[in-house]
């Protein structure tokens, strides 16, 4: 009986199991399809909701929370497409070192598994495939509720899109409410009128007002259109509000309608008879026509009226007002404006006006009301704002609360201060817009790194790829396009890198915007605040860290935190255990930012399998990466400027095989961190910024041949070590011409390899021969090379095109140099060389202290030649470095004179020489008969002392010119192991490579110039004006 019964219950029990197992197989035999399918509704999702964003069509409560829960789906449905995707690399690196693919079952359980199920590919890591399976499923069957709720609700985003209202803007105006921008309005009535230029051959110019929405473009138009002297000097003036879309006709119609008011109606008139209409109607004019709000960054719209306003009378003036730098190059602006922020007492001045109707009144508030000026961070239109909404608060306690608020908290601040931010936000496809949102997450006044936030972005998936092009070169259009709406400020330049923008800062009030249109998602903690912030929503967290801070529970229920910026400088808190919880926590981060001083970074960082982006700071004290780090397979960049604390790599780096960027900040340190063998595997980096030979004793070290297939590296490679190199084959293997992506490459010779002497000299003298060079390099660097020559397989070098800055140190057995450095050979006919160097405009020789001649060939030679009329000379010209602008020599003790090919160089504009006795007593003025063969050099130096500036004479003992950190390396000179250490800076490029433009061609005829022209101010912020086209 008891048998009968066990037989029954196992029969249940068996058909129980059988059942689950075969709905266990369906899913995983069907499993690719489900990848796919939420693939697709992934895709679907982003499209909905950048149609519901574009179409401003997110109205009542119920339509924000449904597109809230839409958001969420789209960033669980990613995670779970990583996790997978991850799994997947995994597992194809586990099969390049010979494991196993899936570590989680036994091969026995796998094999019996595997014999019920027809595809092969489920047999990959059965348990993750099991787990996703089941998320994805319980994806989907959420989803289906989403938009069940949709119908319920009957949420419908289909509906015709609003219209945001664009202003329309007059030229009336009380020009006494108008405060602050006295300077301006000089500066542009002097260019309005003409004042103190020739008249132009032109019949009119254009001029640019540029600037944030809000900073009073319109505001000084005004000023200068009501101006007495513009209503005298001008015959006629037309005020026209453009804005957006730019219609030719309507904007056609109103120039008639100004200069003519009582015209008869243009209804139904086409283009061409309306341009033809205003010809004639100005023609003997001399006119001011100010263009408002204009957006368009089409040329073509603007082509047929800049034909058009041509008059026969010259003079006129086209005044433009725009937030886009590329509008007012479209519209050809001859002057470009762009208006900075007022002082926070004019904010005040325009404040009080408005705000307080007594004198009483403004004695009770004023305290607090010129913190709100202070508060409206030099926007007159913020000023405005908040005025207004002071108007009937007379209670400090109300003005206190205001005080304490986020500006996008404030009662109709979204219908005053906001709108005109929106109406540039909504001008950006979502992609911009998503990029410009994630910036809420740094602190206000932060300064941005233009190559940091671009790698942030591309980080958190922002950048969509498109044929043919980096992510990273994308991504630095998206920056530039933002730069240019006027999103940032407070540019600073690259100047070794074509002026572009290096950083950035965001405007108070554009950094409150951006916390409002992400206010779901982005959030700043400072350390003077209470943790009363419920981050369980939060993506991207910027925290700051006190020793107060010490229960962080509530910040570790954000479980869905895609970026995490740690900032701290307190010594005494438990980092190590903050960062241990939170990698068990924020498994989906996308970004790590650390700037505290943690001593050791916990081996549970592998649990952030989607992490993309590290950025340690110099404040972090790491000195080695735990090796489960190396398990992070989708990191792309890693970034690390502690290079005093900073010592080793870990050795297994060569899995991150999608690692883009390894950086390293210039510093004297960089030289000391090992590299590890395998490095050669990441052919995906496109950034190198340095790369650490390993001596010949270090077993674990890096060779120079790890370089051979790095072949997308962009920018400036560093290599150290190069005096380890004692195989002459890893020079060769380094491959380092193919490498068609570098600009600039440090050769630096230091290293351990040979004691000093012969065997050293030898074997450096193989090894740059054997190197190659890449063959577009724009800067090279080669210190410490122990050769007796220069170069030498020079010919290369001097045929380079694009090469323009070389710059050679500490070449202690250099006694002598000829013509081997320009690669002339004694057998070749001069006529084969054409031009040697032809872009180089930097050449820099330094710490040479046994370098005595430098001999030099003559430009121009003969060559005989028979014709019918018997033999005849034919001069040949050698051309070398024709544009040549700066030569620096310095600690050449012993060297006695230089060569007239360099002396004569058509383009040289700056010589400097410095401890370099006899070259200094060889050209000195007045006193030595060389004078005369640099007296024509605009700007001459001896020992960093001005002899000769603007070519005129100089007597003063100051030091002029020298850039700080050069006047600091020459000044540390000093042994070569210390010289060792010492840093080197080219920074010729930015730090994911982008190249080096060949648009600054001093001294070459052109139709275009650009002058920045700096005027002073009273207030903090000064006149920024740029005048071009001149």
């Amino acid at each position: 009986m008891a048998d009968a019964i066990l037989i029954e219950l196992f029969k249940e029990v068996g058909s129980f199991v059988f059942q689950v197992a075969k709905q266990e197989i369906e899913s995983l035999v069907g499993f690719d399809e489900e990848v796919q399918k939420l693939q697709g509704n992934l895709r679907m999702i982003k499209a909905k909701l950048d149609d519901a964003e574009e179409r401003h069509a997110v109205k009542q409560r119920t339509e924000k929370l449904w597109l809230e829960q839409l958001q969420n789906q789209y960033y669980e449905m990613d995670d779970i497409l990583d996790t997978w995707n991850t799994a997947r690399i995994r597992a194809e690196i586990e099969k390049e070192e010979g494991k196993p693919a899936d570590t989680n079952a036994s091969a026995v359980v796998k094999k019996k598994v595997c014999s019920f199920i027809p595809s092969p590919s489920c047999c990959f890591n059965l348990p993750l495939r099991h787990d996703v399976g089941h998320k994805i499923r319980k994806l989907n069957e959420k989803l289906d509720m989403v938009f069940k709720d949709k119908a319920t609700y009957g949420i419908d985003f289909n509906r015709q899109p609003d219209v945001v209202e664009r202003p329309t803007t007059t030229s009336f105006v009380d020009v006494s409410q108008i405060i602050g921008r006295d300077i301006y309005r000089d500066y542009l009535l002097k260019n309005l009128l003409g004042e103190g230029s020739q008249e132009e051959t032109n019949s009119y110019c254009v001029i640019s007002l540029v600037g944030l929405g809000g900073i009073g473009k319109t505001a000084l138009a005004q000023l200068a259109y009501n101006h007495p002297d513009v209503q005298a000097h001008f015959q006629k003036r037309m005020w026209i509000c453009v804005s957006d879309p730019f219609d030719q006709c309507n904007v056609a119609k109103a120039i008639i309608k100004e200069v003519d008011p009582r015209h008869e109606p243009l209804n139904d008139t086409k283009l061409q008879t309306l341009l033809c209409k205003i010809q004639d109607l100005i023609k003997d004019k001399k006119y001011f026509l100010v263009l408002d709000d204009v957006w368009t960054e089409d040329f073509q719209k603007w082509e047929p009226f800049k034909i058009a306003l041509k008059s026969d009378v010259h003079g006129s003036r086209i005044l433009v007002t725009t937030r886009k730098q590329r509008a007012a190059e479209v519209m050809g602006s001859v002057l470009t404006i762009n208006l900075k922020v007022l002082s926070d007492e004019d904010c005040w001045s325009i404040f009080s006006k408005i705000a307080f109707s007594n004198e009483e009144q403004l004695k009770y508030l004023e305290d607090l009301g010129r913190k709100l000026a202070i508060k409206c961070k030099g926007l007159p239109l913020a000023a405005k704002t908040l005025g207004s909404l002071m108007q009937n608060k007379r209670s400090r306690e109300q003005w206190n609360k205001i005080l304490d608020s986020h500006m996008w908290e404030l009662e109709d601040i979204e219908k005053g201060l906001l709108a005109p931010l929106l109406l540039s936000y909504y001008e950006l496809p979502s992609t911009m817009r998503r990029c410009f949102s994630y910036c809420a997450v740094f602190a206000k006044d932060y300064r941005f790194s233009r190559d940091q936030l671009v790698l942030q972005w591309i980080a958190q998936g922002y950048i969509e790829s498109k044929a043919n092009m980096e992510l990273e070169d994308i991504a630095e259009e998206y920056f530039e396009k933002l730069a240019m709406h006027s999103f940032f400020q407070d540019f600073w330049p690259d100047e070794v890198n074509d002026d572009k923008i290096k950083s950035c800062k965001m405007h108070d009030i554009v950094h409150d915007f951006a916390q409002f249109m992400s206010k779901n998602e982005s959030f700043v903690i400072d350390s003077d605040k209470k943790l009363e912030t419920d981050c369980q929503i939060a993506r991207h967290l910027h925290l700051e860290i006190s020793k107060e801070m010490q229960h962080l529970e509530s910040i570790y229920h954000a479980k869905c935190l895609r970026t995490l910026f740690l900032l701290s400088h307190d010594m005494d808190y438990e980092f190590e255990m903050l960062l241990s919880n939170s990698f068990h926590h924020f498994k989906c981060l996308r970004t790590l930012i650390l700037d505290c001083p943690i001593k050791k970074l916990p081996d549970a960082v592998e649990n952030l399998i989607h992490l993309r982006c590290l950025f340690i700071s110099e404040n972090v004290k790491i000195v080695k990466l735990p090796e489960t780090f190396c398990n992070l397979c989708n990191l792309q960049t890693l970034k690390i400027e502690n290079h005093g604390c900073f010592k080793k790599l870990p050795q297994g780096m060569s899995k991150q095989i999608n690692l883009r960027h390894l950086i390293f900040n210039d510093d004297i340190y960089s030289n000391l961190v090992v590299f590890p063998k395998g490095i050669g595997k990441l052919i995906g980096l496109r950034t190198l910024s340095e790369f650490n030979i390993g001596d010949k004793n270090d077993r674990e070290g890096c060779k120079l041949g790890e370089l051979k297939n790095l072949n997308q590296l962009r920018g400036t490679l560093k290599i150290y070590g190069m005096g380890n190199v004692v195989n002459v084959d890893e020079a060769h293997n380094a491959q380092l011409k193919d490498k068609i992506h570098l600009r600039g490459l440090v050769l630096m010779f230091e290293g351990l390899g040979f004691d000093e002497g012969e065997e050293r000299m030898e074997n450096d003298v193989r090894v740059l021969t054997a190197l190659g060079l890449p063959p577009n390099l724009q800067c090279l660097t080669i210190w410490h090379y122990q050769g007796n020559t220069i170069y030498p397989t020079l010919p290369s070098l001097g045929q380079l095109p694009f090469l323009e800055v070389l710059d050679i140190q500490g070449l202690d057995n250099v006694k002598k140099v000829g013509d081997e450095f320009l690669g002339i050979e004694d057998s070749k006919n001069k006529k084969d060389y054409g031009i040697i160097f032809p872009n180089l405009k930097s050449l820099e020789f330094g710490e040479m202290n046994n370098w005595e001649e430098w001999i030099g060939m003559e430009v121009t030679g003969e060559e005989e030649e028979e014709n019918d009329n018997g033999i005849v000379t034919n001069p040949i010209i050698i051309k070398i470095m024709p544009r040549l602008q700066t030569l620096t020599i310095y600690f050449c003790n012993k060297l006695k004179s230089l060569p007239n090919y360099l002396l004569t160089a058509p383009l040289l504009k700056e010589l400097r020489i410095s401890g370099s006795r006899l070259l200094q007593e060889r050209y000195q003025r007045g006193t030595r008969e060389n004078w005369h063969k640099i007296s024509h050099i605009s700007n001459i130096m001896f020992d960093w002392k001005s002899v000769q500036r603007n070519g005129e004479a100089q007597f003063d003992s100051e030091i002029h010119n020298i850039p700080k950190q050069r006047l600091q390396r020459h000044f540390r000179r000093s042994t070569p192991k210390q010289n060792r250490q010492r840093r080197f800076s080219t920074n010729q490029q930015n730090e994911f490579g982008s190249e080096i433009s060949d648009k600054d061609d001093v001294g070459a005829a052109s139709a275009e110039c650009v002058v920045d022209e700096l005027v002073e101010v009273d207030n903090d912020q000064g006149l920024e004006i740029c005048d071009a086209d001149r």
